[in-house]
């Protein structure tokens, strides 16, 4: 039960991490250039046959709800979709597009893992995070459900999870990190039947990216997406056709996000950084009387049906 005092312990404490992760731990990520061996992921859009293993493996690893029509479904690619919206509860999808010739060309949609993430920058109680291993994770023991981190992201990944009346999570791609930190590959670079997702060291993957490239220049398209887009992502991509027709966002830049606000943070309010923590005080305390209530009143009815 959350008393008055715990209230306040709470509120503090949620007002000194707004503090900290908004100016402290944000404005540091703006200065962040990454542990050389951080790993990434690289994604190569002409191996791509579309056969969503990817999305199977993701789906188990991360125990996430099966899916209303199987993995096997191609009919799926008869609209294009973005994880966890909807329907749609995955953490990555595979989406079809025309490439050359009328051909089929598949593109797999995640988290990108920023390397100066503006969803890190923009929580106000730091509850993403940048890890020094490369992947964008999230803790839910943190999170005051404040979403800045959805309005943040220029790639508009992460989403709100609604089903869940007590219990909303982010949901998004977190590069399978626990399994990283085990010594395992990530569940869909396991799964792809013809190496079309790698996973490795980031410099390692462009070094590897620029070689197919340059050995292969009628092939590939001569860029690398993710490394210089938004200030350079963990998850990279090469391609056969135009990044503009697979529907990557072409309009984010080489700046990061956090370094195009960082003179405006500098310069906000203590005020504004308070009021989400003291807000998320008060969504706590309310959340907890309300689950609280739903309790007590299932125990009566209980006590009620015996009776």
């Amino acid at each position: 039960m959350i008393t008055r005092r715990n209230f306040l312990k709470i509120g503090g404490s949620l007002i000194a991490c707004g503090v900290i992760g908004s100016q402290g731990t944000a404005l540091a990520s703006l200065d962040y250039t990454g542990n050389p061996d951080r790993f990434g992921m690289l994604t190569d859009t002409t191996r791509c046959i579309g056969c969503r293993r990817c999305e199977a493996a993701c789906n188990k690893a991360n125990s996430l709800p099966p899916p209303k029509t199987s993995f096997e479904d191609t009919s799926v690619f008869e609209e294009k979709r973005r994880p966890y919206v909807a329907d749609v509860q995955s953490y990555t999808v595979v989406n079809r597009y025309e490439g050359k010739d009328g051909k089929p060309v598949y593109r797999k949609i995640q988290c990108m893992h920023c390397d100066e993430p503006a969803c890190v920058s923009a929580c106000p109680v730091a509850a993403m995070k940048k890890t020094k291993e490369g992947p964008v994770v999230w803790d839910e023991k943190l999170c005051i459900g404040c979403r800045y981190c959805i309005i943040a992201c220029p790639f508009y990944v992460p989403a709100f999870e609604y089903s869940s009346a007590f219990y909303p999570r982010i949901q998004k791609c977190f590069m399978c990190y626990k399994r990283i930190s085990y010594g395992l590959v990530p569940a869909c670079a396991e799964a792809c039947p013809v190496e079309a997702i790698t996973f490795g060291k980031r410099s390692d993957l462009m070094k590897q990216a620029k070689l197919r490239i340059w050995g292969e220049p009628d092939k590939y398209i001569d860029h690398v997406y993710g490394e210089e887009e938004a200030g350079g992502t963990g998850w990279l991509y090469i391609s056969g056709v135009p990044f503009e027709k697979l529907d990557f966002p072409m309009n984010v830049g080489i700046t990061s996000y956090p370094k195009l606000t960082k003179d405006f943070l500098s310069m906000v309010n203590l005020t504004l950084v308070m009021w989400p923590a003291m807000l998320g005080g008060f969504y706590l305390a309310s959340h907890n009387r309300e689950h609280q209530a739903v309790h007590v009143e299932k125990s009566e009815t209980k006590e009620g049906h015996k009776q």
